[in-house]
């Protein structure tokens, strides 16, 4: 009877133990990712490759040394940026397709605000890493001292990213049982960027150029934080219906 007993009341606790809570699901949620395309490295390579042929056919096309294409730093790396980052994207619940790994992951104990949030993790890492080697190229390619400022710069972009990521994620979900996903993506999310794609180039511009920002600048700043913060809210607010409707 007192065994009985014991592993009546143990049963309720290793139930328990085995639903992972919102940042612990979320954690395993972009293990996993990162994991599986560190594997085969599909999307990775696409957008690396694709960073790279964009600024290299740039400075092949204008004067990299000119005050013009200068003053387009910002643009130009944002333009490498944004467009790199939709074929990570375009990715993230895209591989969950075969065998149905999408349905299962849905139907595992994790909620969907936190299974988003890993998805969302994993390619804001997975874009960061490009966008750290697309730096040095554009540096060795336009001359640009960024390094000067390096850690604002990176945190600009790590802000810009993020706003890219938590839009492209969300909209990711919904476009995926889309036939042509690959072109609606893009469609559909940077229209919704354009406030913070703005800020960022306006921010990264000096910043690429070794200059620092002047103080009119922080206007930006906050915008790129702001949208950060309302659009993440709001896509963990709507995960639920993004992934189950």
């Amino acid at each position: 009877m007192k065994a009985a007993g014991t592993q009546a009341e143990t049963a309720p606790r290793t139930t328990a133990r085995a639903q992972p809570g919102f940042l612990g699901g979320a954690v395993a949620i972009a293990a996993k990712d990162l994991r599986s395309e560190l594997r085969t490295k599909e999307a990775l390579n696409a957008s690396l490759a694709f960073s790279v042929v964009i600024l290299l056919l740039f400075s092949f096309a204008f004067d990299p040394t000119a005050e013009e294409t200068r003053a387009l730093a910002g643009g130009l790396l944002w333009l490498v940026f944004a467009f790199a980052g939709a074929l990570i994207l375009t990715r993230s619940f895209a591989r969950e397709l075969p065998n149905d790994c999408l349905d299962a992951l849905i139907a595992a104990p994790i909620s969907a605000p936190a299974l988003y949030l890993g998805k969302a993790v994993a390619n804001w890492l997975l874009l960061m890493a490009v966008e750290l080697v697309s730096l040095v190229v554009f540096g060795i390619f336009y001359n640009a001292p960024w390094t000067r400022r390096f850690w604002p710069l990176v945190g600009v972009i790590a802000l810009g990213t993020w706003a890219l990521t938590v839009v492209g994620t969300l909209f990711s979900a919904l476009t995926v049982n889309l036939r042509l996903r690959e072109l609606m993506l893009p469609l559909l999310v940077y229209p919704v960027l354009i406030p913070a794609l703005l800020a960022a180039v306006q921010l990264s511009g000096p910043l690429a150029l070794g200059e620092p920002l002047a103080s009119d600048m922080m206007v930006w700043l906050r915008l790129l934080a702001g949208f950060d913060l309302i659009f993440t809210a709001l896509a963990l607010t709507l995960a639920e219906t993004a992934l189950v409707g």
